[in-house]
């Protein structure tokens, strides 16, 4: 898989979460993938401050992203 496929599965991981995060007056956007498969994210609005967006984004995003993307090893906030 090159890396642009990789790229392109992630967001559409990350834009089938989306619409909950949304939901909750939140979002999230694809910061960068680093080399050893690392998924940057930003938790954007109510998502930035919530006291549960750790849990949220290990065991909604993350595993939403591994689903599509098994080889990614994790996703990370940059903003938390």
């Amino acid at each position: 898989m090159t890396n642009e496929e990789v790229k392109q599965k992630v967001v559409d991981a990350l834009n089938q979460v989306k619409p909950y995060l949304q939901a909750d007056g939140g979002d999230i956007e694809l910061v960068e993938i680093t080399d050893d498969l690392v998924v940057k994210v930003e938790l954007q609005g109510a998502c930035g401050s919530c006291p549960f967006s750790i849990q949220t984004l290990k065991n909604g995003v993350e595993q939403a992203v591994k689903r599509e993307v098994p080889q990614i090893k994790e996703v990370v906030a940059v903003n938390l």
